[in-house]
Order: structure tokens, then sequence, then C-alpha cells
């Protein structure tokens, strides 16, 4: 099993030095389970130079028909594991907009896997970020980080993504194929409110340029809807994340790519006083599947 997993880890990677560091084990031990896997099928898995590695047809086929095998084993252990630790309660995620689309495939392998959990998602919004977990209509909720909150747990990231600027159509920037955060000097940006710490609103809202330039912050919003309304209207412009150019395509409104713009890396996170085998479960499972 550990030869198997070494070769999907290689398959996924394509060097065998992340492929050792992924695994925590030396590269050498990485070249050693391929070669003796290409013995014992009696012919190469992986075409090998000094620059590539790449599959061979019959590495591409292996790899399809273990990855299946793969899934299958891990879900009987996992249900397993559900069934002997009584895993059959409700876990409430806290989830932002459309997020719950972009990581169904993960919530659609929990619920598979954990068939006796009723996987609850709740929304929250960014205007106050903390407030289900705080009032305990969550058990973890998604969020951006940096998270420096004393009495939340960081779990693993699940999806990192870039962001994008949305404008007006009828804004000047809209005809253009990038942007920059200097750019964003002669916008006006939304603005969330005091409710959410300014340090974690400024991931997505900077004050500054990076040369030092203040960047206007105009129209107050409390929901991703509102936000939209006012940048369709042209009073502001917002950075996004990468999947609302998919799910939230709105007449009046483009995405703008944003090279030197920061990166969302959406983590799960919970109250640490009530963590629960289930949540510690939950986000095992996640980091897997992510």
């Amino acid at each position: 099993m550990r030869d198997i997993e070494i070769f999907l880890t290689l398959a996924q990677e394509l060097h065998f030095g992340r492929t050792a560091q992924r695994l925590h084990i030396s590269q050498s031990r990485v070249s050693h389970a391929i070669r003796t896997q290409e013995r014992r099928i009696g012919a190469p898995l992986f075409l090998r130079s000094s620059r590539t590695v790449r599959l061979t047809p019959l590495g591409e086929q292996l790899a399809t028909e273990l990855r299946a095998g793969s899934r299958l084993i891990e879900s009987a252990l996992t249900r397993a594991q559900s069934a002997a630790q009584g895993l059959d309660h409700t876990l409430t995620l806290g989830i932002m907009g459309a997020l719950g689309h972009v990581v169904e495939p993960i919530l659609t392998a929990f619920t598979d896997a954990f068939p006796r959990v009723n996987l609850v998602l709740r929304e929250a919004h960014f205007s106050d970020p903390f407030a289900l977990l705080r009032t305990g209509d969550a058990d973890l909720q998604l969020l951006w980080l940096p998270i420096r909150e004393p009495e939340f747990t960081i779990g693993s990231t699940l999806l990192v993504e870039p962001m994008r600027l949305a404008v007006s159509t009828a804004s000047t920037l809209s005809t253009r194929d990038t942007v920059t955060l200097e750019d964003l000097a002669d916008q006006t940006l939304c603005d969330i409110g005091t409710v959410a710490p300014r340090y974690w609103s400024n991931e997505l809202i900077p004050p500054l340029t990076p040369s030092g330039r203040p960047i206007p912050r105009g129209p107050r919003v409390h929901t991703f809807q509102e936000m939209l309304a006012a940048i369709a209207a042209d009073r502001a412009v917002a950075l996004v994340q990468e999947h609302c150019v998919h799910y939230y395509a709105r007449p009046g409104i483009t995405y703008i790519p944003m090279p030197d713009g920061p990166h969302c890396a959406w983590t799960l996170i919970w109250r640490t006083h009530t963590e629960t085998a289930l949540i510690r479960t939950f986000d095992a499972f996640a980091a897997r599947r992510s």
C-alpha cells in the first residue's frame, strides 16, 4: 500500500523531490519503490530525463485504475472509523457566498464516507465573519487567512485562489486586460464596516497601494449581493476571489485579472473550546481531498 501511495503521488507530482517531501520520505525511497514496481510489472511506468518525469501509457493506465481502487479503500476505512466512533451527529459548516459550490466535491465525498453525519451549510457574511462561530450557529467555518483571534483553532487550507478586480462595465477600467494594485489609488473600494477585524478586511480591502498611496473607501456594504449592486452602479470596485468569475457573472460587471494582487487562502477554523472528534475528522478528511 505504501508503494502504491508513492506511485500515485509521483504520478501527480511528476517530480521525485516533491514526492519525497510530500510523503516525508527520502528521495531514494521513492526511486526504490518505483523500480520495485517496474520490476514486478515488467515494464517502465515513467519516462525520466535530467529535466522531466512523465508517465508511460502503461503508467497512465495503472494510475487511473489504482486511483479508483485507492478511493474505494479509503472510503471503506473511513466508514469503518465513522461507525466505530459513533459519528452520527450534525456538523454545521459556515461558508461565504458560492464557496459551498466550489468545495462541493469535498462535501459530497464527506457525506458519502460518513452517511450518519448530517452536514449542514450556513451562510456567513464578510461584514461579520465570526458571527456564526461565536453564536454557536456553526461548528466550523471556511474563512480567508490571516486569522488572529485567540479563541479559534486554525485548521487546513482547502483552497488558494487569486484575486480579480470587479468593476462596472461603465468603468474606464473595464476595457483593460489587467489592473494593478497601484491602479486602486484612483478607484473607490467598497467598505465592509468595522465589525470585521481591520487586519482581516485589509487582505481584500488594502488601505494603501504598494507605493503608499491611499486607496479610497466608499459605500458601506454588508453582503456580497449589496457589493455587486454597488459595483454594477459604478459606485465602487472590489477585490473578489477567482471563483466569483464563474458563480457571479452579472450584467454590468466585469472581472479583471490582477497579476500583482493578493491570493485568498480559504481555511477551516473553529472555536478551540468546542472542538470535537467530528470537527477534527472533517478537517483531516477535507485536507486529504483538497
